[in-house]
């Protein structure tokens, strides 16, 4: 019996990571692209180059990794723990879903939307060079070592592994399509007040997708919460977050199956990001109200100074202004009387 060369299973994982990870990539090359801090074209240079070697280094380590676990898993034994990966991938995934939050809640403050904290010398702390490495080189290792985990079961199956090339470049020409339709509408949103708000939102989703993902991996290992509902095989499979087209939005907390564990952890977390966001706009419109008070009574002091100045400058003129008019007077009483 022949082993296809193509997996639609296999196909949908890269699909699934690539998309996230252009869509971290892209989020980090629009900030540095965007914001002010960043326009200087040699520091703007260096962000980009920072984020492409991160992204590729992170890669490249993650891919070594998978293949000094394959092959030896391959060579020494054909059975391979799935309770492991699950535990493994739902770890990485809650780390990751935390990082990604904390990115969502930075993105408004690189554009601006939040207020930033400043420096001794003023100067606004945004993204720099260390975060951009170390951010872009955990979010995308990990997003590479999850296929490894995802691929080792085909790798001890040996003749499925036929079927990773071919279904492999197909999920990263798909996931790479959609990643970069999400990198050109950032960059064409001239108002960064929308930008902002649509790459924090993504962002949340995100990590929110991740969050429950993470658990529910937990949920596999150590028993599964009762099923609420489950539509995955209506309308002949479309709506599970299995297959294409809704794989693709399953980064993003879609589930076509939901168990009582998925839906608590979705709208906890999901909650708990939207808290954390109103209160950085509410103490942002608290720092801004008493920065527009200070900046009015700076403004009210500067004007008191300066009329006083005006003051002192006019007062000296009148009186000297006045004493000519008198001795003018009185010289012309003198002529008139020695006439």
């Amino acid at each position: 019996m022949s082993v296809p060369l193509f997996n639609g299973a296999v196909m949908t994982i890269f699909a699934r990571e690539v998309l996230e990870g252009t869509v971290i990539i892209g989020q980090y090359r629009t900030v540095v692209q965007r914001t002010p801090e960043w326009q200087e074209p040699e520091k703007q240079k260096a962000g980009l180059k920072a984020i492409n070697t991160a992204a590729g280094w992170a890669s490249l380590v993650a891919v070594i990794l998978i293949i000094c676990v394959a092959v030896p898993l391959g060579l020494l034994s054909r059975d391979f723990d799935e309770r492991v990966g699950d535990i493994i991938e739902g770890v990485s995934k809650v780390v990751a879903a935390f990082c990604i939050l904390q990115l969502s809640l930075k993105m408004p403050k690189f554009l601006g939307l939040y207020a930033s904290k400043k420096g001794k010398d003023g100067v606004q702390i945004g993204l720099t060079l260390k975060s951009i490495r170390f951010n872009v080189a955990w979010n995308i290792w990990r997003e590479v070592a999850e296929i490894g985990v995802f691929l080792i079961p085909f790798f001890l199956e040996g003749e499925k592994a036929k079927a990773i090339p071919l279904s492999g470049l197909a999920g990263i020409v798909v996931g790479g399509i959609l990643g970069a339709i999400i990198y050109i509408a950032n960059k064409r949103m001239e108002n960064k007040t929308w930008l902002a708000v649509f790459m924090a939102v993504l962002l949340l989703f995100l990590a929110t997708g991740l969050f429950t993902g993470g658990l529910h991996e937990f949920e596999e290992v150590w028993g599964m919460t009762q099923n609420v509902y489950n539509y995955r095989d209506a309308a002949g499979g479309f709506f599970s977050e299995k297959r294409l087209p809704m794989a693709l939005v399953k980064p993003f907390g879609y589930s076509a199956k939901r168990s009582v564990l998925q839906i608590a952890s979705f709208w906890t977390f999901l909650s708990f990001g939207c808290i954390l966001h109103f209160w950085k706009w509410f103490s942002t419109k608290k720092i801004r109200e008493a920065e527009e008070l200070a900046e009015a009574e700076k403004a009210g002091e500067v004007e008191a100074v300066d009329k006083e100045f005006e003051h002192q400058e006019t007062t000296p003129i009148e009186e000297k202004s006045e004493g000519t008019d008198e001795e003018a007077a009185s010289s012309g009483a003198d002529e008139e009387n020695q006439s």
